[in-house]
């Protein structure tokens, strides 16, 4: 009965409103794949943002085509290093574009991919710029983003009155703030402010309000400086062994993602408080040269402790961001960081040479856990990284690689090469090696540890595309752990399998089937035992997903997975999902919306299958399901004019089988979970 009606209160609810995450379904499916394709298995409050308003910039302000540069098509994601380097070439060897079509004239790039790429560039004239601060405050474009949400259901944490015991500080309310100024997209304006559930607002020790506070101005293409941020910011450098800062993605459908093409210096906008640097940087350009100098002073947070002879320690940092127990915000901001450096890069043609220097200090002691695994843990209050990068393209093989070294200890290399060896056909190769006592603190690159170090293994990706219908993706990745880490107590191996074959009616729909094979060695107990030993576990996952757009108004989406995890001499889950969504957009597209009605069944955690979930503007979700239950989820935007839009988002999970939901402070006395979010956006 209690199924019946979360069934039929979704499909009323589905009908009054809808989603809307973006203007028509085709952006809705064009974002959906491509996070989609790049985000595997990302924590379920991986703030994306950064991702999607990047995107959404460019396309209401378009890149320049005769003007942008490699870190400006690298920006967009779906460009494979190849296609970059030939559009490029093409407009070096037959000059400026005249057109955007003149895309599908470039060497190597289908018919997809230049209808995609035709909305995020344009061919514009040259216009002067000048830095007057009141033409900048009168001409510039302003955009104001209030969001709102919060768990309906009461959670233990926030009704516990013993100020001895740990609590929630703060309201479950989720509240943030963006505020945008843009002139001409050469200075560029942005503040954050952001506070989760449980954390005070105006009270305690938060005098100020929000938790989080974030901000910084950009110039761009002021003479020789062709990028100058003071704030917050991120550096993408190389193949991310020495600093990649920001959102950063794995192994994937798409290939591309594995061979990296850093940005350079970017202003960070993202909600999440950690991996950015605060301060100033510049890119400053001569010929062909290119050098960017950083500064860095933040302070992070971490439970800092004192040794028996009074130095200062800590063991860990608190990632998360999250300060709303008064054990989390004792931690706050309580380890100081000073990290300054550079990279210079030299770019001729189709080839890149550069250098990068960064380091780090800090002003307390960080000591890990005595444990075996951190052995060659680093140690200490300083760290200095250094590191060469480089990319090549020669006729249609893209090399690329970078080797990187913590002076005083390890090193870290990973080198590949991606070549197109005929249209239909691209094959990626892919070698890492990250030493066990490489240290490093802004370091991300491809593996399979979260952890860039003591890892490496041998990456091979092949894409098969048969005219604009068929895409066949595979790629093998087999990797080894030299030294112990977390759940191994010895040297272990493993591979990473995935294979997907996708039939597309362009610019209509997509089939796509899926296979994923991964094998890795962890700790185990045979029972009557009490010693640990290796054992392989082994999870499986297959994938049917189907996306049609029915006309300009209506797209349906259906998708079924399963899951199989066996782990030897103990356990073998099950677990499988269906979802279906319905996306509307009205004929006048000022109102529009999405839909999606879920089940899902899995035996334990570790049979768990993860979707993308469609939000308001510029946020999306990642949640991870195991157990039983059913999920549905209904949105609505409504363009009220040209200058306000609002969005709501009801979402809600039900577990038949399960009288409590969540544990600790998050418990949940009851079977249902629901969340509601609620955002307006002003422009002018």
């Amino acid at each position: 009965m209690r199924c019946a009606k979360i069934v039929i209160s979704f499909l009323v609810s589905l009908m009054m409103i809808g989603v809307c995450f973006a203007q028509t379904s085709e952006e809705i499916g064009f974002e959906e794949q491509l996070l989609e394709q790049l985000m595997e298995e990302l924590p379920s409050d991986m703030d994306v943002s950064e991702v999607l308003e990047n995107l959404r910039e460019i396309i209401s302000r378009p890149i320049d085509l005769n003007k942008a540069t490699e870190a400006d098509f690298a920006a967009l994601l779906f460009l494979n290093p190849i296609q970059i380097q030939n559009i490029l070439q093409h407009r070096e060897l037959s000059g400026a574009y005249v057109s955007v079509l003149e895309l599908q004239a470039v060497d190597g790039m289908d018919l997809n991919t230049a209808k995609m790429l035709q909305r995020f560039v344009q061919v514009k004239s040259q216009t002067g710029y000048g830095f007057s601060p009141k033409q900048i405050v009168k001409e510039s474009q302003y955009e104001v983003i209030l969001r709102y949400g919060r768990v309906l259901q009461a959670q233990e944490g926030y009704h516990i009155a013993d100020e001895n015991r740990s609590r929630y500080l703060g309201s479950a309310d989720r509240i943030a703030t963006r505020i945008r100024m843009n002139h001409d997209d050469k200075f560029l304006l942005s503040i954050n402010m952001n506070k989760h559930a449980g954390e005070p607002f105006f009270q305690h020790d938060r005098k100020y309000g929000f938790d989080f506070y974030s901000g910084n101005i950009l110039f761009k293409d002021v003479g020789p400086i062709k990028r100058l941020v003071i704030g917050d910011y991120a550096l993408q450098f190389g193949q991310g062994l020495v600093v990649w800062n920001g959102l950063h993605f794995g192994k994937g459908a798409w290939l591309g993602s594995v061979a990296r093409q850093g940005a350079g210096l970017l202003p960070y906008k993202s909600l999440i408080q950690s991996n950015f640097l605060r301060g100033a940087s510049a890119s400053i350009a001569s010929d062909n040269w290119t050098f960017t100098p950083f500064f860095s002073l933040n302070k992070l947070s971490g439970n800092v402790s004192e040794t028996a002879e009074g130095e200062r320690i800590f063991s860990s940092i608190n990632y998360s961001g999250y300060h709303r127990t008064p054990a989390e915000l004792s931690g706050r901001r309580t380890i100081g960081q000073l990290v300054y450096g550079g990279n210079i890069s030299y770019q001729k043609h189709r080839t890149q040479i550069g250098a990068s220097y960064l380091a780090n200090s800090f002003n307390r002691t960080f000591q890990p856990r005595e444990e075996l695994r951190n052995r060659y843990a680093f140690t200490g209050r300083e760290m200095q990284n250094v590191g060469v990068h480089y990319h090549h393209n020669w006729r249609n093989t893209y090399f690329y690689g970078e080797s990187a070294h913590s002076i005083g200890n390890g090193y870290a290399i990973n080198n590949g090469l991606m070549s197109s060896l005929h249209p239909k056909f691209t094959l990626l190769i892919n070698h890492r090696y990250y030493g066990k006592d490489y240290h490093h603190f802004f370091g991300q690159s491809i593996g399979e540890s979260s952890v860039l170090g003591n890892e490496s293994g041998l990456y091979t990706g092949l894409m098969y595309q048969l005219d604009r219908k068929i895409e066949f993706v595979n790629y093998l990745d087999v990797f080894r752990f030299p030294w112990l880490r977390f759940r191994a107590n010895a040297p272990t191996k493993g591979m990473d399998f995935l294979s997907q074959l996708s039939y597309i009616w362009y610019k209509k729909g997509r089939l796509t089937f899926r296979f994923r094979h991964r094998l890795r060695q962890e700790n185990t107990i045979l029972e009557g035992r009490n010693e640990y030993l290796l054992g392989n576990a082994i999870r499986n996952q297959g994938r049917i997903d189907f996306q049609y757009k029915l006309n300009n108004r209506w797209a349906i989406r259906s998708r079924g997975e399963m899951s199989y995890y066996f782990k030897e001499f103990t356990s073998r889950d099950f677990g499988y999902m269906f979802f279906q969504d319905l996306i509307w957009t009205s004929s006048r597209q000022k109102l529009s919306g999405n839909g999606r009605l879920a089940y899902f069944n899995t035996d334990s955690f570790q049979s768990r299958i993860y979707a993308y979930e469609q939000n308001v503007l510029y946020a999306a979700s990642f949640p991870v399901f195991y157990n039983q239950g059913w999920r549905a989820y209904s949105n609505l935007r409504w363009r009220a004019n040209r200058h306000v839009d609002f969005w709501a988002r009801y979402a809600i999970t039900y577990f038949p089988k399960e009288e409590n939901i969540g544990s600790q402070l998050d418990k949940i006395n009851g079977n249902k979970r629901s969340d509601l979010v609620l955002q307006v956006r002003f422009r002018w």
